[in-house]
């Protein structure tokens, strides 16, 4: 009677231990929402206005954060890479204008214009899409896939790992990732952390 009552303890024991263990190192992924911006060309725009996208590059950024402006080449590189593989890059501002008159939309159709940006520049004037994704810093980017109708963040953080010098890139993070995803494969470093000007979110 005590082996089987030994025997039946292990057992459930074991199920109990596999039922625990099944989400063990797994990390939740974070979904974001939908949303529609304007745009420095007068359009406004979705996530749904790109049906046939696998995923979507989103870069938080601004016009007067120094870091932001070192990345605005790399960012025509990325788009002109991925956008004709079904990942394009969108870039959003989501300063506080009031406190940055530098980063109005004004200026930011002259930024866009001036630096033949390749890629659509939206206006977060709300600042709501910043919340949703949680972005901190500018540039803060983003690589989101589509899965079944959801968009499902695979990676956030710091663009690469060089900022100030671009020849001397070791670690081309998001691209590394979205490289991943089009292989069918696991994003391998999910998050950095990014490095940049903080965004001020409005109370």
């Amino acid at each position: 009677m005590n082996k089987m009552v030994t025997r039946t303890g292990q057992v459930l024991l074991l199920a109990t231990m596999l039922v625990l263990g099944s989400g063990f190192g797994q990390v939740k992924e974070k979904e974001v929402a939908d949303f529609r911006l304007k745009s420095v060309d007068g359009r406004s725009i979705s996530l749904k206005d790109y049906p046939e996208a696998k995923g979507f590059i989103i870069v938080f950024t601004c016009n007067h954060c120094p870091f932001a402006k070192l990345y605005p080449p790399r960012l025509n590189e990325l788009n002109a890479k991925y956008k004709a593989l079904g990942v394009p890059v969108i870039a959003i501002s989501s300063t506080d204008t009031v406190v940055y008159e530098g980063d109005s939309y004004d200026k930011m159709v002259a930024k866009a214009r001036d630096e033949h940006f390749n890629f659509p520049y939206l206006m977060d004037d709300m600042q709501t899409v910043a919340r949703n994704f949680g972005a901190q810093k500018t540039p803060h980017a983003y690589v989101i896939w589509k899965e079944n109708g959801r968009y499902v963040v695979k990676y956030n953080g710091a663009i690469d790992d060089n900022g100030a010098e671009p020849e001397k890139v070791t670690r081309r993070y998001v691209a590394n990732a979205v490289d991943e995803l089009l292989d069918g494969r696991r994003v391998n470093i999910p998050e950095t952390k990014s490095i940049g000007c903080q965004i001020n979110m409005r109370k």
